[in-house]
């Protein structure tokens, strides 16, 4: 079959779904007025598989690698300069962010998006925490339950005064030096950097300047985000015996910056707009300023 021949083919195969997205995506993705039951069922069920099947698989992929013991707690509030707790924040807020969306497709009424969708990340991450409870490597973290919590009630909270989220908790990452010293801790590639490499970690709030002056000239896109990280670090706490694990200082890092609200680009197409909700978690790298140690250094991009 010559090159044209399969082109066509592809073409004649792909055009059915092009029709579907543009013609049915748009009415897939709009909001019920109502009570949608078989969409409530269908988040229901697809959010309890979903669950369930990530326990197990943490359960056998990851905690069946250490030893288990009994029921115990541990603080390690002093850790990672607290970055790993702001990870905590994060997850819950977006979880619960997505939750409640979810439940708001299907129709159902505010209270129980706020009640049921909204309380979907500390509910999970709660669970986890159970898991780290009977694992001898952690423990039970009352740190982390608050940290949980936090993230819940940031989008709660805003929901209840604003009825919108004028505050987004965002993310940005970047590759530092220290994963070369300890891949072991902070990742061996860049998909593990992320999530362990807590150096190379941002953590913002993002305000849209819009919603809160309420002044028309202000574009609707644009925020004004305030961040934290920190760097130096090679292990959760300082070791001073250890004399590669202080060869850097340990330091925190805060930083201003402009941001994009991506949720408000204004667009037809409601697929787009589910996209950019998603995407609207990532900072935007733009100029900023940080302030550390260093004093304060401005970068053209940061992220």
């Amino acid at each position: 079959m010559g090159d044209s021949a399969i082109k066509y083919l592809i073409l004649v195969l792909l055009l059915p779904i092009a029709l579907f997205s543009q013609s049915n995506f748009d009415a897939f993705l709009t909001p019920s007025d109502t009570l949608n039951k078989p969409r409530r069922n269908l988040i229901i069920i697809s959010e309890a598989a979903i669950g369930t099947v990530t326990l197990i698989g943490l359960n056998q992929l990851w905690y069946a690698n250490y030893p288990q013991s009994n029921f115990h707690t541990i603080d390690d509030n002093n850790e990672w300069l607290q970055m790993d707790k702001m990870g905590h924040v994060f997850t819950s807020y977006q979880l619960g962010k997505h939750g409640a969306q979810l439940l708001n497709w299907s129709g159902v009424g505010k209270k129980d998006q706020l009640i049921y969708g909204a309380t979907l990340g500390f509910t999970f991450l709660t669970t986890v925490e159970v898991l780290d409870g009977f694992s001898q490597e952690w423990g039970f973290s009352w740190g982390d339950i608050l940290a949980n919590a936090s993230g819940t009630g940031l989008y709660v909270g805003q929901e209840l005064l604003w009825e919108e989220q004028r505050i987004a908790l965002k993310f940005s990452f970047h590759q530092t030096k220290y994963t070369k010293e300890r891949p072991d801790k902070l990742g061996k590639d860049f998909l593990e950097q992320i999530l362990k490499d807590y150096n190379g970690q941002t953590y913002w709030l993002s305000a849209n300047m819009h919603s809160f002056l309420k002044n028309k000239n202000i574009p609707k896109w644009l925020n004004v985000a305030v961040g934290y990280g920190a760097d130096g670090m090679l292990s959760g706490v300082e070791d001073i015996d250890n004399q590669l694990l202080t060869n850097y200082r340990r330091q925190r890092q805060f930083y201003l910056s402009l941001d994009v609200n991506l949720s408000s680009i204004e667009t037809n197409s409601k697929l787009l707009r589910s996209i950019f909700d998603v995407f609207n978690m990532i900072k935007v790298p733009l100029p900023t300023l940080e302030f550390g140690k260093k004093g304060c250094v401005f970068h053209l991009l940061y992220y």
